[in-house]
């Protein structure tokens, strides 16, 4: 390394964790009912990259939004396409007798970082967490050195918290602050009871999701703050990061809001905090590679 660079270090490269990419079919995502009529319609990059330049964010992690095999390969088609989308968190079923065999097939995808299940969509998210043959499939990706990503709501942290204790071999991400039940339950509430899981050092969370889980019409900053305060001192910068949710962010606000919340949440910090909540955590987390494209 020179003495320029030296003084003068590359910048962390800022990164969008959580976004979505799809093309609508109403057969392909069913969770997009009659309340989400915004979203049924296509998503594509060249509707994010606008966004991202906007809020000088460099790249993004395409998360999948249904269960198929398809979708992953398309993401990272997209990816291939697009050097920003510098990760992808896909599908597979982690179920399969042949699951060794599935994750061959991607083996040299350099750019698929992660795996997620939408639990939370399941009739016992409990029961799935609890299931041999799913914590089976978690193994595996934790011995492949890959993240999985646990998607869950509220009420059922408490099995979550068991299940991540059980998967202590690589990182796990917790998406969406753990879906907070905003209307029945208080910021402190909600704190005691995602601590055991803030408390395994191998859980990570994103900073996402939240204005989704608040009234669409009438919410305001001051009532989802204090939740990226508890989250910040209960599991610290390195530990967060920051994900838009786009384009389910819409329902409820724009792009701006979401990241205007964030700038709200962390302003306060220092440089290096911000850098890691705004990209850091993101990069070492996934093993994002390349440089700021």
């Amino acid at each position: 390394m020179s003495s320029q660079d030296t003084l003068h270090p590359a910048p962390e490269r800022r990164v969008d964790a959580h976004q979505h990419f799809w093309r609508y079919r109403e057969q392909d995502y069913p969770w997009i009912d009659d309340r989400h009529g915004a979203l049924r319609r296509d998503f594509l990059p060249d509707d994010l990259r606008p966004l991202l330049d906007q809020h000088g964010i460099d790249g993004c992690i395409a998360v999948q939004a249904r269960h198929s095999l398809d979708e992953t390969e398309a993401l990272l088609t997209l990816a291939a396409q697009h050097p920003w989308i510098v990760g992808v968190v896909g599908w597979i079923d982690l179920r399969a007798p042949d699951l060794e065999q599935q994750l061959a097939r991607w083996s040299a995808a350099e750019k698929l970082v992660g795996f997620r299940h939408q639990i939370q969509d399941e009739p016992s998210p409990s029961r799935v967490m609890q299931d041999p043959a799913f914590n089976r499939g978690v193994d595996l990706l934790q011995h492949r050195g890959r993240v999985y990503e646990v998607l869950i709501k509220d009420a059922d942290l408490q099995a979550a918290a068991y299940f991540c204790q059980r998967h202590d071999t690589h990182h796990l991400v917790l998406d969406h602050l753990g879906k907070p039940d905003l209307a029945l339950e208080d910021p402190v509430a909600w704190a005691d009871r995602i601590a055991p899981l803030a408390a395994l050092p191998h859980v990570s969370c994103k900073l996402s999701g939240l204005i989704t889980e608040a009234d669409w019409q009438r919410w305001r900053p001051v009532e989802l703050l204090p939740y990226f305060y508890l989250a910040l001192e209960l599991f610290g910068p390195d530990r967060l990061m920051f994900g838009s949710d786009w384009p389910v962010c819409q329902l409820a606000g724009s792009y701006r809001d979401v990241h205007h919340l964030l700038e709200s949440a962390i302003h306060e910090l220092s440089a290096a905090e911000q850098a890691a909540i705004c990209g850091g955590t993101a990069n070492r987390l996934y093993g994002l590679q390349g440089d700021c494209p």
